[in-house]
């Protein structure tokens, strides 16, 4: 996944930064940690401006916040419970996991959306929430720019200031990402086998 990362922002620049961070926001396993620090790294080299690319890749997680946002909205919570009642085995997601997630999102709000805007995978599926509660779009937006715009400009500075340890760490890096998508599998599988065991203690209390 590093090489291919690589490539494109070898390839494409800041655009192709932009590009990487909204796929990230859409599929969290490619990972924001791999993507601005090797762009900082390129700034540090003098191939890439820093400012222009934390401004590209803060615009394209936004979007890909904004999509899933937007995607949450149109589907509806009615709609999403009535899927988790039918096929929530298959997400690993049962109708009770949603409404306690709503709670929650209900209590925390903007806050929920800024801090998850700093927690990897999290990243994603906190705009799911706030698309389902119908919270404003101006203040999603806005709670989310903050969080990003601190998250793109961490990892990228990470990078700068690292310059040639970077390819170091680089060699690191990769095998971490794909522990993580491995974790996240995991997860699902858990999920997915334990579904029958949630929902009948969810009914008896």
């Amino acid at each position: 996944m590093f090489d291919w990362i690589t490539g494109i922002v070898d390839s494409m620049g800041a655009i192709g930064v932009g590009l990487l961070m909204f796929l990230e926001n859409v599929f969290p396993p490619i990972p924001s940690e791999l993507i601005m620090p090797l762009a900082g790294f390129n700034a540090a080299r003098g191939d890439m401006s820093l400012p222009l690319i934390i401004l590209s890749g803060s615009i394209g997680s936004l979007a890909g916040a904004w999509l899933w946002y937007w995607l949450a909205r149109k589907v509806g919570q009615e709609r999403l419970r009535r899927f988790s009642e039918r096929h929530g085995r298959w997400t690993g997601i049962t109708p009770e996991d949603l409404d306690k997630a709503q709670r929650w999102f209900e209590r925390r709000g903007g806050v929920a959306v800024l801090i998850g805007r700093l927690i990897p995978t999290v990243r994603t599926l906190i705009s799911v929430p706030a698309g389902l509660t119908d919270m404003p779009l101006p203040k999603f937006l806005a709670y989310s720019a903050v969080g990003t715009v601190g998250w793109t400009t961490l990892l990228a500075m990470a990078g700068y200031w690292l310059e040639s340890g970077y390819e170091a760490v680089s060699g690191w890096l990769d095998p971490v990402t794909w522990v993580v998508i491995g974790g996240i599998v995991a997860f699902y599988l858990y999920q997915v086998a334990t579904y029958d065991r949630r929902r009948a203690k969810a009914g008896g209390s």
